[in-house]
């Protein structure tokens, strides 16, 4: 079977490596992935995507395109006379790419569709509380995340995961997923399921409008949005004037202190509170804006402000 493997993030490593080590029927004649990206520094040389240093590992051939539209990609996915397009982490193809594999193209979605169709399914699935998630495969068609289902396998989200940990933790559990899609295909006994549209929800492009903390709700949510973008892009709010982005905190009891205005800092026995709708949440670790990432502790030694009472928003 000839594979072409489109991927450019960590999440879709496991899934790579898991497909070159499979099956001596499983030929990886070509990797897909994204641009090197350039480094800060007149000298500095590019940096490739996660996806082609590991292809680079295995000796597999590489092509990089920001354009999946452009013709002259077309062709030379043609040339590699694809069996099976395998995309985990990549750009959204246009029919024209994915018909070329004979026996079907398939993506590696990190939800359980049809929740939470999207580019952000992790982080989504966190900040809206669920504590249940997955992987699904499905079959490429011409609307995104809406083809028919190959095959899923759930997992329980941990009370304190955060967005990074969880994606580590499906990127494995993808790559086993992935294998178990190729050899379905490959033995032709392959059964699908039609996604419901009752049971769509979304998940949406992060962006600085939406990861901003709103203040206003209660401590459990507010938790859950920082789990959820943690640690990147990062929930962030602004204090004094500055972008103050909060990497991990958690739901207090005490201090035993009536909480006043959401967004309002009480800052006790060296310990960093703001107050929800119903309550505080204690912040353990955070980057102030032209600030390394720090520890709570860390940041409160050097902490001087003058307003009285400090309120983020």
């Amino acid at each position: 079977m000839r594979i072409v493997f489109m991927g450019t993030p960590s999440f879709a490593v496991p899934s790579l490596r898991a497909i070159a080590s499979a099956d001596k029927d499983f030929e990886l004649v070509l990797v897909v992935t994204g641009p090197d990206k350039p480094r800060k520094g007149k000298h500095a040389a590019s940096e490739p995507s996660e996806v082609k240093q590991a292809a680079l590992e295995l000796g597999l051939p590489v092509f990089e395109t920001d354009d999946v539209r452009d013709p002259a990609f077309a062709g030379l996915v043609a040339e590699y006379r694809p069996d099976v397009i395998v995309v985990a982490a990549f750009r959204i193809l246009p029919p024209g790419i994915y018909e070329q594999a004979r026996l079907g193209a398939f993506n590696l979605h990190a939800s359980l569709l049809p929740s939470y169709r999207g580019a952000a399914p992790i982080n989504w699935a966190i900040i809206r509380g669920e504590h249940e998630t997955g992987v699904t495969t499905f079959f490429l068609q011409h609307h995104v995340d809406t083809g028919n289902i190959i095959l899923k396998e759930k997992t329980a989200v941990g009370p304190d995961e955060n967005a990074t940990e969880l994606a580590g933790r499906l990127s494995v559990t993808g790559a086993r997923v992935v294998v178990d899609t190729l050899h379905l295909i490959a033995s032709g006994n392959i059964e699908v399921s039609v996604q419901n549209e009752a049971l769509v929800s979304k998940a949406p492009k992060l962006t600085r409008e939406n990861t901003r903390i709103v203040w206003s709700q209660p401590i459990s949510k507010i938790n859950d949005f920082i789990r959820g973008l943690a640690v990147k892009p990062t929930a962030w709010t602004t204090m004094a004037g500055k972008t103050l982005k909060i990497l991990k905190a958690a739901p207090v009891v005490s201090p035993d202190k009536s909480h006043g205005k959401p967004g309002t800092v009480l800052i006790d026995n060296g310990r960093f509170y703001v107050s929800g709708s119903d309550g505080w949440i204690e912040v353990l670790s955070l980057q102030l804006e032209g600030k390394k990432p720090m520890q709570t502790d860390e940041f409160l030694r050097g902490f001087r402000h003058q307003e009285d009472p400090l309120v983020l928003f």
